[in-house]
This record gives structure tokens, C-alpha cells and sequence, in this order.
């Protein structure tokens, strides 16, 4: 009876899989961490070669999984590279990390930042400072709203996220235009200091800077994860990440050249709703609410990705027998996994609920950069794959991208120890949850 089962429908052309490659990239990151940057290094200059940077990362990572999507155009991303090419426990250990620290975390805390700017934008709601648990019902109600449209099916979801996407970029270039020809800015600010006697980012604390940013670029291997569900993948699917992880690179310089245009280094740093205090500089005190709202939008469309991507993962776990067997149930009507939507969640509406999210960006940051390190490895392995090539760009990328991501992680490890220990805790876990999911695999096919 398996073989009767329906599987995932190919359904996304080019243009929707790169606007979920946007859309998951574009979250609370961009939006909040570039004060905390500031903080730590001191210089305008420096936080935005390392902002470029970041972006030569993300791109030579966008650049492998493209390579790797279109040998194994399969739902799951690194879950099914790592499977195929390395061993199923390191498959299973970036599932396992992407169910708490990938999706389910990102997609709890930006629907909390969607309720806080959404505060900011229309104060006559009553969401102030001292309205926490009508904030988390807000944040779990749209949590509730966008599943709700993702479980009537890809047809439907990915035109509700066509929609939020362009809606977003068109706002984010608005705010970026008008900053540039119509704001009261200081150019002198990329030159100057937090301080005058701030002294020099040590490189532990710019690789601690690097894993931020490059947390914020998350989502540069977003299409990915929805390999089974995208038309002629060996084309779309690689275009896909390119197109989308070019884009954002160009937004996240865009915006944060602007950010420093507006504000004076000493008064940006350690804020983290920078993007307000910039049109507040630029435009007038009027304008945060606008810039406020402009966020709030912004994060809906991240909130609307991560309900995409990330129950394609654990489908794809399930369906190998890794995870539990119902997550691998897709609707026959909707051709949607609509279990594994409704789990995560479940679970991010816990993490919302349970307001655990002190230290919250290291743990993530350093969670989600260990796998793609070996997955990019795989490269490698593609001349052995029928129908493939591994051309030397590709290799290239994988070790610039490999090389790169293990310097951060060792520099953010030794500047942020415990964060940093939580999350190899968070991965060691995993193990015997691998292994009872592997025994009861292994009965299952002697029966």
C-alpha cells in the first residue's frame, strides 16, 4: 500500500523558489543585529566588509547546494545530501538541529518580533510594553493564520508568498531610495567610531560577528529544501539560491549603508530596532511607526517561508524512517505534509509561549553552521554521481565556504563558550534518537 501513497507535487517554477529563498533570508536578522555589530566592533567600515563578506559566503554556499539540488533534487536540503553522500546519522543530526534551532526557533521568535513591530506601528492596539502575553497571542496567532494557508496546499502557499516577498523587497528598496535622495543623513558616520579610544575588534569577536551575519543570511539554501516540489530542478533549482542569495546580499548592503548614513555610530550601537531609529533620523520622529509597520510586514513573509521550508525536512526524515512515521504523511487533497506543518508549529508555539530566548542568537547562529560545512564537502563526490560533474568552481566555492565557517565557529566558540556549548549539546542529543529511530527501521525490514 506504500507505493500508493501521494507524494510531493512539482509544482514551483523559477520565480516562487527564489521568492522563498528571499523571503527566508529577509527575517528578524537583517533588522536587529547590525546595533549589536556596531557594539562589538567599533566601526562602521568594518561591519559592513564583514556584511559583504558574509555575502561571498552565502553565495559560495548557494553556489554547492545548487550543484548538490540539481544531482539530488529531493525534499529535505542538507538532510538528504549528508544522507546520500555521508552517512544517515549526520542527515538525521541536521534534521534533528534544523527542528529546534532551524525553523522552529526562527519561526517562533520573528512572529514575537512581528507582534513588537507591529506594537510600534499602531499603538492604539494595546501591545505596549507591559502587554507580554498579548504580544505572544499575536505571535502565535499568525503562526496559526499562515499554517493555516500552507495546509490548503503549495498552489495556494506559494502565491500568498509570491505576494509577501515582492511586497517586502519593494519596501525594503522604498526605505533604501528614499533614505539615499530624501534623508537628513551624515555621510561623515562611515568614517567615524563608537568611540575614539575603542580599540580594535579582536578576531575572535569579528568571527562572533561573522556567525551574526551570517545568521541573518540564513536561507541562502532555502529552495534546497523543497527540492522534490520545484520544476525542472537541475535549472530552477540552482538559479534559484543564486538569484535569491544575490538579491539579499544587495538589500542587506543597501540597508545597512543606510542604517550607518542615518545614525551616528555612538548612538547606533547596542540598538536593536535599529531600522526605526534610522527613519527616525532620516525622515523625523513620524516615521518609525512607518518603518515599524514596513518590518512587521517584513517578518510576516519570513514567518510564511519557515512554515514552507521547514516541515519539508522533517517529512523527508519520516519518510526515511528517521522521525516519527506520521510526519510522512502528505494530504492526498493538498499534496502538502500537513503533519509535519502542524508539528513544528506545535512547537514553535511552545518556544513562543515559554519566552526562552536569552542568548538566543549565538546558539542558533552556531547550531545552524556546522552542517552546511560537511554538506558543501559533497561537492566533491559529484563526479562519482551519474549525470554529474564536479566542476571547479563548485570546489572552490566548498572550500572557500568549509575553510571560512570553521574559522567562524572556532572564533564564536571561544568568544561565546557556553551559547556555543548548548548547541553541540543540542546536536549530541540527537544521537540516541538516531540510533531507536535506526533499530526500529532495522525491525521493520526483517519483519
Amino acid at each position: 500500500m506504500d507505493d500508493f501513497r501521494p507524494d510531493l507535487a512539482r509544482q514551483l517554477k523559477l520565480f516562487p523558489a527564489t521568492n522563498i529563498v528571499v523571503a527566508d533570508m529577509i527575517g528578524a536578522g537583517i533588522f536587529t543585529t547590525s546595533g549589536l555589530l556596531l557594539l562589538e566592533l567599533g566601526s562602521p567600515l568594518l561591519m559592513l566588509a564583514l556584511w559583504f563578506g558574509g555575502g561571498i559566503l552565502a553565495l559560495s554556499g548557494a553556489l554547492c547546494y545548487g550543484a548538490l539540488g540539481a544531482a539530488m533534487p529531493r525534499a529535505g536540503g542538507e538532510y538528504a545530501y549528508l544522507s546520500e553522500q555521508f552517512h544517515p546519522l549526520l542527515g538525521f543530526l541536521t534534521g534533528w538541529v534544523s527542528f529546534f534551532a532551524g525553523f522552529s526557533a526562527p519561526l517562533a521568535a520573528s512572529s514575537l518580533g512581528f507582534s513588537e513591530y507591529l506594537a510600534g506601528a499602531f499603538p492604539a492596539l494595546g501591545l505596549g510594553d507591559n502587554a507580554g502575553l498579548l504580544k505572544k497571542a499575536v505571535a502565535v496567532g499568525v503562526i496559526v493564520a499562515l499554517a493555516s494557508v500552507h495546509l490548503r496546499g503549495m498552489a495556494l502557499g506559494s502565491k500568498v508568498q509570491n505576494y509577501l516577498t515582492v511586497g517586502k523587497v519593494a519596501l525594503i528598496a522604498a526605505f533604501v531610495v528614499a533614505g539615499f535622495v530624501l534623508g537628513q543623513g551624515d555621510a561623515g558616520n562611515f568614517h567615524a567610531r563608537t568611540a575614539s579610544d575603542a580599540p580594535a575588534a579582536s578576531w575572535r569577536v569579528i568571527g562572533l560577528s561573522l556567525m551574526w551575519i551570517m545568521f541573518a543570511y540564513s536561507g541562502w539554501n532555502a529552495a534546497g529544501y523543497i527540492g522534490s516540489e520545484i520544476r525542472d530542478p537541475r535549472r530552477n533549482l540552482p538559479l534559484s539560491l543564486i538569484l535569491g542569495t544575490g538579491i539579499v546580499m544587495v538589500l542587506y548592503l543597501s540597508l545597512n549603508t543606510v542604517f550607518v548614513y542615518a545614525v551616528a555610530p555612538g548612538e547606533m550601537q547596542g540598538v536593536i530596532a535599529v531600522g526605526g531609529l534610522a527613519a527616525a533620523r532620516l525622515f523625523g520622529p513620524a516615521a518609525e511607526q512607518l518603518i515599524s509597520l514596513l518590518i512587521a510586514f517584513a517578518l510576516l513573509s519570513a514567518i510564511s517561508s519557515l512554515i514552507i521550508i521547514g516541515p519539508r525536512v522533517y517529512y523527508a526524515m519520516a519518510k526515511d524512517g528517521y522521525f516519527f512515521k506520521g510526519v510522512a504523511e502528505v494530504d492526498p487533497v493538498t499534496r502538502v505534509p500537513s503533519k509535519a506543518i502542524v508539528l513544528q508549529c506545535l512547537i514553535a508555539g511552545v518556544m513562543v509561549l515559554s519566552g526562552t530566548f536569552d542568548q538566543i542568537l549565538t546558539y542558533m547562529g552556531f547550531c545552524l553552521g556546522i552542517f552546511p560545512i560537511l554538506a558543501v564537502l559533497g561537492v566533491f563526490k559529484l563526479r562519482n554521481v551519474s549525470g554529474t560533474t564536479g566542476k571547479a568552481p563548485y570546489e572552490f566555492a566548498a572550500l572557500l565556504f568549509a575553510g571560512v565557517s570553521l574559522a567562524i565557529l572556532a572564533l564564536a566558540y571561544f568568544e561565546r563558550p557556553i551559547e556555543s556549548s548548548i548547541a553541540l549539546v543540542t546536536v549530541a542529543v540527537g544521537v540516541p534518537f538516531y540510533l531507536s529511530f535506526a533499530k526500529a527501521k532495522r525491525r521493520m525490514t526483517e519483519a
